[in-house]
C-alpha cells in the first residue's frame, strides 16, 4: 500500500523538477557592442572607422564571401594565392583587404570579429542548401574548409578577437556532422581567439556542436509585430516571449549568447518579418527606431547575453544608400538611438 501512495508523490516531484528553470548562465565580459562592417569596394583607411567609434560601437564584424552555385559543389572565394579573382570582388572582402581593415580597426582600439559568408546563387537560403549524393557533398566541403581554415588563419596572424566559422547552415551542420566536428578541430589547431557559428533565429536550438563553441551566435531576426509602426511598449512585449526561451536556452547550456548578426529596415512593417528585404515598403524610421528601443530595454541587460552586431554599417556612404539599403542605422533616427543603447541609456539593471 505504501509503494502505491508513494507512486504519485514521485511523479508530482519529478514534474516540478522538470519546471524548475536553468541555472543563469553570467557573461563576465565587456557588453559586444558590434556593427557588422560592409566589405568596402575599394580601399579604406582610418578615417571611415571613425563614425564606428563615433556611435559607441567597440566591435566590427568583417564579412568575406565565398560563392557556390545553386545545386553546384564547387565553392569560390579570393585566395591570398589567387591573383585571377583579385578584380572580381569587392577589395575589402580579399585577404588583402581584410587585413588592411582589421589593422585599421585595432588603431582605433575597435575589436574584430572575422565572420567569412557564403553566398548561394540566385539569393538562395544557406539553411536549405546541400545536395542529394556524397561525391558532390565531398567537393563542397573541400572547398569550404580551405576557405575557413585560410581565414581562420589570418585571424590568428592579425590577433583577431573572435572568429565566426559559418552562417546559417543549417541543413549542413545537421546532416554533416562529422564534417563540421572535424572542422571545428582544425580550426582551433590554427586559431585560438573565441569561436562562434551563426545560426538563425528560428532553429538555433538544433545545432549539435554549441557545446565546442564560446557563444551560442544567433541571427536574431525574430518577429516582433505585423504592425506598420509598431508602439515600443508592444515591442517589449514581444521581446519578453522570444527572451524566456533564449534565456532557458542560455541556461541549459551554460554558454552565453551572442547576436552575431541583427536588425530593423527603416520601411513600413519593419518588425513583423525582420529578415526580409522588401524594397517596395514606403520609409519609415520610426518603425525602425522603436524596435531597437524596444531590444536595448529587453534583452539587451540580460546578464547571459554578450552583445550584438547590427545589421549593417557601411564604412563608405554611397549617395543611395540610404534607400537602396533599408537595413542601415545611418542617417537616420535609428543612429541616435542606437548611439543612446551603447552607452546604456536604456538600461534596467
Amino acid at each position: 500500500m505504501k509503494s502505491f501512495l508513494y507512486l504519485p508523490f514521485l511523479l508530482i516531484y519529478s514534474c516540478q523538477s522538470f519546471d524548475q528553470p536553468a541555472k543563469t548562465i553570467v557573461f563576465k565580459g565587456e557588453k559586444m557592442k558590434g556593427l557588422s562592417f560592409v566589405a568596402p569596394h575599394v580601399p579604406i583607411d582610418s578615417s571611415n572607422i571613425v563614425p564606428v567609434v563615433n556611435i559607441g560601437a567597440q566591435w566590427i564584424s568583417l564579412m568575406p564571401y565565398g560563392f557556390v552555385g545553386e545545386d553546384k559543389p564547387d565553392f569560390h572565394y579570393v585566395s591570398a594565392k589567387d591573383t585571377l579573382r583579385k578584380n572580381h570582388q569587392w577589395w575589402g572582402e580579399s585577404p588583402e583587404g581584410v587585413t588592411e581593415c582589421i589593422k585599421l580597426a585595432h588603431q582605433k582600439n575597435v575589436k574584430v570579429m572575422l565572420k567569412p559568408h557564403m553566398w548561394v546563387a540566385r539569393g538562395t537560403f544557406t539553411g536549405d542548401f546541400g545536395f542529394k549524393n556524397e561525391a558532390d557533398w565531398q567537393i563542397f566541403e573541400k572547398g569550404y574548409r580551405n576557405y575557413i581554415l585560410e581565414f581562420a588563419e589570418l585571424a590568428q596572424k592579425q590577433n583577431v578577437e573572435m572568429f565566426c566559422m559559418a552562417t546559417e547552415m543549417k541543413r549542413s551542420v545537421n546532416e554533416r556532422k562529422d564534417f563540421w566536428n572535424n572542422l571545428i578541430a582544425d580550426i582551433k589547431k590554427v586559431y585560438k581567439g573565441k569561436l562562434t557559428y551563426a545560426e538563425n533565429w528560428d532553429c538555433f536550438k538544433d545545432v549539435p556542436f554549441w557545446n565546442k563553441m564560446d557563444f551560442i551566435g544567433i541571427d536574431g531576426y525574430f518577429p516582433l509585430s505585423d504592425e506598420k509602426t509598431p508602439k515600443t511598449e508592444e515591442l517589449i512585449e514581444e521581446w519578453n516571449s522570444h527572451k524566456k526561451s533564449i534565456t532557458n536556452y542560455a541556461g541549459k547550456m551554460q554558454i552565453p549568447i551572442l547576436f552575431t548578426e541583427f536588425g530593423y529596415r527603416s520601411c513600413d512593417y519593419s518588425a513583423e518579418k525582420p529578415w526580409e528585404s522588401n524594397f517596395t515598403l514606403p520609409d519609415n524610421e520610426i518603425a525602425q527606431a522603436n524596435a531597437y528601443e524596444a531590444f536595448f530595454k529587453t534583452i539587451w541587460d540580460e546578464p547571459y547575453f554578450a552583445g550584438a552586431f547590427i545589421w549593417k554599417w557601411f564604412p563608405i556612404k554611397m549617395n543611395d544608400h540610404r534607400h537602396k539599403d533599408t537595413f542601415t542605422p545611418q542617417d537616420k533616427l535609428a543612429e541616435k538611438l542606437l548611439k543612446r543603447g551603447f552607452k546604456g541609456e536604456f538600461s534596467s539593471k
